[in-house]
Formats: structure tokens, sequence, C-alpha cells
């Protein structure tokens, strides 16, 4: 019997490389392997003598020192959240109680670290090298030598107006980690590139114009032989086993909603919210800070005590109901240069609230991300480019010249309808997606400003569905991916609040929330990527340099398997 592994299929898959850029983690790796590679997606670069200091934050920068008026709005939702924890039964049917924070708080002022003897770690600073990628920059003095760079932010290109925030600058440090990973954990000689493909995942909301230079980069600079680019929430659904979903996307910066079927994601459903596990673990720090936290010298804006917040949040994050009162909790700390220390706090229902600020958004004050504006499918009309040839103006103009075209002819044979003479043809209608658009993002904030909850986003998004019958469907199976949700407990905390908002008609008796069980919830896009990539059908989709260099993005416009 042949080995799986010499089989053609798993031969082919091991010359396709998924590419899945996250605002926190890259995740790579070749289509036949069972999980991809993780590392940071950050850049270390040092300055040139008398260069102009920049570092990205591993965390969103905190404004609620800036900003004392958002303190009661977070206060007055931390209190409420709590009273309704206060007043849930447990599964025995007993009611919950909880440990007042006074009596946590006295605790963690007595805590007193216990320092852990053994050998202190240095600073990588001094090491041969003017660039470092992945968690080696965690290494590295936050006040040295170095700018440090991630190339995505919030889900996006992180352009702006510093050093190192410009589209070509940006395109160098993608470039430069995606080949660390290729040439050290994949073990792939660069040179032997154009024998290999390349899937990249992208947004579900994306912009015409970054998927150009993405393009332009795996095919000219990096040099693989061809790729192609498929949406998330669609590689998502094909990595759960789904023909249809609506799927939730939390990441680290970010939370999308949209619903797919049978490979499409639905323009007119789609959303982002510029909030994801970042800003809890930011609203979880604040309210540990609350608690006495006693880790006193902890700095956010620190990389290292910036994932070790993270981890903390990760470690102590629930929506267990029959977790009651305050839990005693340690962990160790251990910067360079430093002996490692060893923490003892106590934890109450904060536990719960921070995860739950993903419904209520007014936790998110701390960071400012509850009154970001949300993100919409921009149509054509917003982002034309000067390469695209068939965009919607060309279209629109087009489109007239046959309407005029047919009513000249009509009139010349007397076949004019009176009734419908004045009736635009559908490609007058190219504008209505742009005035929906602008409404819609209007649809997913409250009174004030105040962006809406992860429930009521899903509500938004599917009500949004075409049909009726499609909107049921979306109903029945939501799809829960990404690695900002991983709380126990979570899925059906979002799985009862939807349930409670759903509309009559639409009500049925099978979950609504399905979360994939066999594959992380953070690999199940990257997964799906890599199954598209095998399946027969996939061989019209890939897109070879060639064709990029000659027709541009009039190819990817054809060639494209989600709707330009």
């Amino acid at each position: 019997m042949a080995n799986s592994k010499d089989t053609p299929e798993h031969l082919q898959a091991q010359n396709i490389i998924v590419i899945q850029p996250g605002s926190l983690y890259l995740r790579m790796g070749r289509a036949s392997d069972v999980n991809p590679c993780r590392l940071l997606h950050a850049i270390a670069r040092r300055r040139t003598p008398g260069g102009q200091f920049y570092r990205d934050c591993v965390l969103p920068r905190p404004v609620v020192t800036k900003a004392r008026d958002l303190l009661p709005e977070f206060e007055e939702c931390r209190l409420q959240v709590s009273h309704t924890l206060q007043s849930c039964v447990q599964s025995d049917g007993r009611r919950r109680y909880a440990t007042p924070p006074q009596q946590i708080s006295a605790f963690n002022r007595r805590s007193v670290p216990e320092v852990i003897e053994g050998t202190k770690m240095e600073w990588k600073d001094d090491l041969p090298g003017n660039t470092f990628v992945g968690e080696e920059v965690l290494w590295l003095k936050p006040k040295g030598e170095f700018n440090l760079h991630f190339p995505i932010k919030r889900g996006e290109l992180n352009l702006h107006r510093e050093v190192g925030g410009s589209m070509t600058s940006v395109m160098a440090d993608l470039q430069e980690i995606w080949e660390y990973v290729l040439r050290y954990r994949l073990r792939i000689d660069l040179k032997q590139l154009k024998h290999f493909k390349a899937v990249l995942v992208i947004p579900d909301i994306y912009n015409r114009a970054h998927l150009k230079e993405l393009t332009t980069l795996l095919l000219n600079r990096i040099g693989f032989g061809c790729c192609f680019l498929v949406q998330d929430h669609v590689a998502a659904t094909f990595g759960a086993g789904l023909g249809y979903a609506c799927v939730v996307d939390v990441g680290d910066q970010k939370t999308s909603v949209s619903c797919v079927e049978d490979g499409i994601s639905h323009p007119n459903t789609r959303v982002r919210l510029d909030y994801g596990g970042a800003d809890i673990t930011q609203t979880f720090y604040w309210m540990l800070q609350k608690c006495a936290f006693p880790y006193q010298e902890c700095d956010q804006n620190n990389p290292q005590d910036a994932f070790l917040l993270k981890q903390l949040k990760e470690e102590y994050g629930h929506v267990n109901l029959d977790l009651c009162g305050s839990v005693e909790k340690s962990f160790t700390v251990q910067h360079p240069m430093q002996q490692k220390r060893k923490f003892t706090l106590q934890v109450g229902d904060e536990a719960i609230v921070g995860p739950l600020a993903l419904f209520h958004t007014e936790l998110l004050s701390v960071t400012g991300a509850n009154r970001s504006i949300p993100k919409t499918q921009k149509p054509c009309t917003v982002q034309p480019h000067p390469e695209d040839c068939f965009d919607a103006e060309y279209l629109r103009e087009t489109g007239r010249r046959g309407k005029e075209n047919l009513e000249q002819t009509a009139n010349e044979s007397g076949m004019v309808n009176v009734e419908n003479q004045d009736e635009d043809m559908v490609v007058e209608g190219l504008d209505q997606p742009e005035r929906d658009g602008k409404v819609s993002e209007k649809d997913f904030m409250l009174p004030g400003g105040q962006l809406i909850g992860i429930d009521q986003a899903v509500l938004q998004s599917i009500e949004r569905c075409p049909n009726d019958e499609l909107k049921r469907k979306m109903y029945g199976c939501i799809l829960v991916v990404g690695g900002g949700m991983k709380f126990i407990g979570m899925s059906n905390w979002l799985q009862n609040k939807v349930a409670l908002k759903i509309p009559l008609m639409y009500r049925s008796e099978h979950n609504i929330v399905h979360s994939s069980k066999d594959i992380d919830p953070e690999n199940t896009a990257w997964k799906g990527a890599a199954i598209m990539s095998c399946l027969e059908s996939a061989t019209e989709l890939w897109l070879t340099e060639p064709e990029w260099n000659r027709y541009g993005l009039r190819i990817l416009r054809e060639k494209a398997v989600f709707m330009w």
C-alpha cells in the first residue's frame, strides 16, 4: 500500500504555501501541514544614527488617562454587568454570589512577590544584525536602538505618517517577515519559489489598492510562481466543512461578521468593528488595577508586560457562571537582567466581566475602541483604480451609451414603451450600494456614537441577507472563529444573547453557534484556505506572474474568487 505522503495530491500540497497575516500573529505553512507555523507578526529595525524613534505597541494604547470623562461610562457599565451576573443562577439552580471587591483588594495589597533564584536573561540588542523578526523583538530594550513595527493593525495595513508607515515600508516589512518564515521555518530555498504556489488569506472587507500591492509582493518581489487570494470568512466555512454560515471572526484587534453561502460572502452583510482580544486585555488589566494588582510596576507599553497581561486574560478569563467568589491565582514575571518573581493574587468576577466587553462595548472605553467607526465593504465607485479598466465608472458610462442606443432604435421603429420610459437600467443602480453602505455604518452604532456589541452585530449582518430563506439558514448556523473569543462558556453566552433577539419567524430548535471542534478556531480559516487550494476546481484560480505583469488588476477582477 502506497504511503499517503507519496500521493500526487500530497506532493502538490507540499508546494502550496498558505499565508494568513494577522494584526498580532502570522500563520504560514504548507497546504499539507496539519497546523501552520505561528509567528509574532512584527519586525524590529535598527535606527540609523539620529533616526526618528518609533514603536508600535502590542496592546492598543489606553485613552482613559487622557479622557477622564470616559471613566464614569466604564464604571457604570461594569456595575451593571456585575449586578446582572449576581442575579444569574448556577447550573444546579443556586443563586450566584460574588466576593466584595474590597476583600479582594485587601488580599492583593498584602501579597508579596517571591523571588525565584536562577540565571538572569540578557537583552539581545548587542547581537549582530540590523533586523529582528517575530518573538525575538520581545528581547530588545524598549527604549533601545530598534524601532518596532507591526505591518498590520486593526485588520488592515498599518499605514501612518511616521517613520516606517508608508506603503513601501509596510510592504518591505511584510516581505522580510514572510521570507524569514519561508527560509528558516519552512526550510525553503527562496531561489526555488518559482516552483511554489501561494494562497493569501485576505480580510472579508478589503481595499482593492492593497490587494494589488499584496499580489505584486507575492509574485514579483518574493517570487512565487503563482497565487490566488481568498477571503478569511469564506476560507473559514471551508475549514469548518460548512456550506453556509454567519461567520463571526474575533481577532486580536478587530471583530468581523459576514454571511457566507456556497463560497460567496454577501457584500451587504460584511462589517468590521475595531475591537478584539487586545481591547479585552486592556479592560481586564484596568479592572485588575482597581483590585490592587500586585505587580505594580507593570507597563502595558512594554511588549513583555503586554504579553504577560494577554496570558493572564487567557488563563483567568471565562464565562462560566458556576465559578463564584474569588479565586487565588499565581503568575511569574521575568525580565532580562532581573530575577524571576512569583506573584499571587485573587480574582473575582473581573474574570467574567472582561470577556463580556464584547457584548457591553462601554467597557472598551479604556482604549476608545467603543467609539471607533465600523467598516463596511466600499463599492467600486469609492475605490477606483487607474489600472482597473472595467470599474464601476466604465460600466456606468457604457450602460448609458447602450441605453441611449436602445432608445434611439426604439424611437425609429416606433416601439416605445411609455410606461417604462423613465425606468433606469440595472447598471444605473451601481450607485445604490454606495448609498446603502453609508447608511449601514450608522446601523452598527448606537445613539451617541457607541459601537454595538457582537450579538447585535450578528443580528444586523443577518438582517442584510437578500431573502428570508437565507436569513433562516444563517440564524441556524453561526460559526465562531479567531483567537479573541476563546473563553470557556463564551459561545453559549453568544448563543443565548442572539436567541433572545431572533425574530419569531426565524426561531428554530437547532444550535445557533457552531464552533469547529477538531480545529483550533485560530486556524480554521488557514485550514480552509489549504483545503481550497487542493481542490480540482482551484486550477482555474491560480494567477501566474506573466498574467499579472501583463494584465494587472484586470486579471484579478476576472479570476478572483470573490465579488470584485
